[in-house]
């Protein structure tokens, strides 16, 4: 076991949007109650002004570091960055992770149960949106009793969070920092999304999403799987990996069986995830990805982010065609075009858009500088007080 693990940790529950007063959803719809289930990591200070959010990615959790049970074979998805003396130094943060709306994995999602029904929610669980993700975070945030987050942190549909916190609520975000992100997803990313949906849909095990109770449409969802997984490597990782190898023999076998190495890597993907995920949350978190658009909910990115108070970092990889850094520098002229405080830094990885999740040395440097730098100023100009980081 790591010697700076934040040890065996035990997720909690926070539930809201109690009867009579529903959450109320951007499409218009209402939800109630809503549980969010979330894990904390060190301890909040007098003021609770040291407090971290984490926001996971499409197929993440609340788990992000510790283990649950001490026979854990695996510790949480950023383990390598969360715990005393890594980049989320829980001896100095207090630091929280909650799963998504929309998820499966607690909070309240399509496998939930419906109040009204007594049965999961399938296809009668609303659209929701990053907008409204980040609206229980906040609801939770309160909850816990913070008024400003030190900081708020996620890579891939998390920096889509980071982002929509900084916009949504600026007074409550010090800093922020985005990984492997962008403004909006590419034509090229909502086709992939699309393509994974199909596939789920298509299944005949799906049953219009009712499939609860039975096997479910597994065959979809692990193709939905390999699909994205695709798209989470670069070209270079997986002609270095795998190249044209042969997964078990030097001949040809002339049939449509797994051959090579490749296929039986994404299919081991695909399969190992159907354990872990659901179908429906796949539909629904996907959707809100592609419904994310900076530009088309707060105008021109420059109008955007002119009223933005956090400190920003946004952080990219070279080999991520999922979320070019091209894509990141759009963002970065455009705040520096209205003096906002942002920071930019593109990393060297052969690794893809999966790099911050894999690639976690380089990170772990550039946010420990980076979070250690962060300045809160008194508003009547008379000191400039450095958080203080040892």
């Amino acid at each position: 076991m790591d010697r700076n693990s934040v040890g065996q940790v035990t997720p909690k529950k926070f539930t809201f949007a109690q009867k009579g007063d529903p959450m109320v959803l951007e499409s218009g719809r209402t939800l109630g109650p809503v549980d969010i289930v979330y894990e904390t990591y060190g301890e909040p200070d007098d003021t609770r002004s040291n407090a971290v959010l984490i926001c996971h990615a499409l197929s993440g959790d609340a788990h992000a570091a510790g283990y649950h049970d001490v026979h854990d074979k695996r510790t949480g998805w950023w383990d390598t960055m969360i715990g005393p003396g890594k980049a989320f130094d829980t001896r100095k943060f207090w630091v929280i992770c909650s799963n998504i709306i929309g998820g499966c994995k607690g909070s309240t999602g399509p496998s939930s149960i419906n109040p009204e029904t007594g049965e999961p929610y399938g296809l009668d669980f609303p659209i929701i949106t990053i907008g409204d993700m980040v609206d229980t975070q906040k609801r939770l945030i309160d909850h816990l009793g913070i008024s400003r987050l030190h900081a708020i942190v996620g890579g891939s549909m998390g920096g889509f969070q980071v982002l929509e916190w900084s916009l949504r609520y600026p007074e409550m975000v010090r800093s922020a920092i985005s990984i492997a992100f962008c403004a909006r997803l590419s034509a090229q990313g909502i086709a992939f999304n699309a393509v994974g949906r199909s596939a789920i849909t298509s299944d005949p095990n799906w049953q219009n999403g009712h499939y609860y109770g039975e096997p479910g449409p597994q065959q979809g969802l692990a193709v939905a799987r390999m699909i994205g997984h695709i798209t989470y490597l670069s070209e270079f990782l997986m002609d270095s990996k795998f190249g044209r190898r042969l997964q078990s023999a030097d001949r040809l076998s002339y049939d449509f069986s797994s051959e090579f190495a490749v296929e039986s890597y994404l299919n081991h993907k695909g399969s190992t995830f159907t354990e872990r995920f659901d179908a429906n949350s796949y539909l629904y978190i996907t959707k809100a990805m592609d419904y994310f658009d900076i530009s088309r909910a707060y105008g021109p990115l420059a109008e955007a982010f002119a009223k933005a108070t956090a400190r920003y970092l946004f952080v990219t990889y070279s080999t991520d065609w999922l979320f070019p850094t091209e894509q990141s520098r759009e963002i970065v002229r455009a705040m520096l075009s209205t003096g906002r405080d942002v920071s930019f830094v593109e990393i060297e990885s052969g690794y893809g858009h999966d790099a911050f999740l894999i690639e976690v040395e380089k990170l772990d440097r550039i946010l420990s500088s980076f979070l250690c730098g962060i300045v809160e100023r008194d508003p009547t100009g008379e000191s400039d007080e450095r958080f203080v980081c040892q």
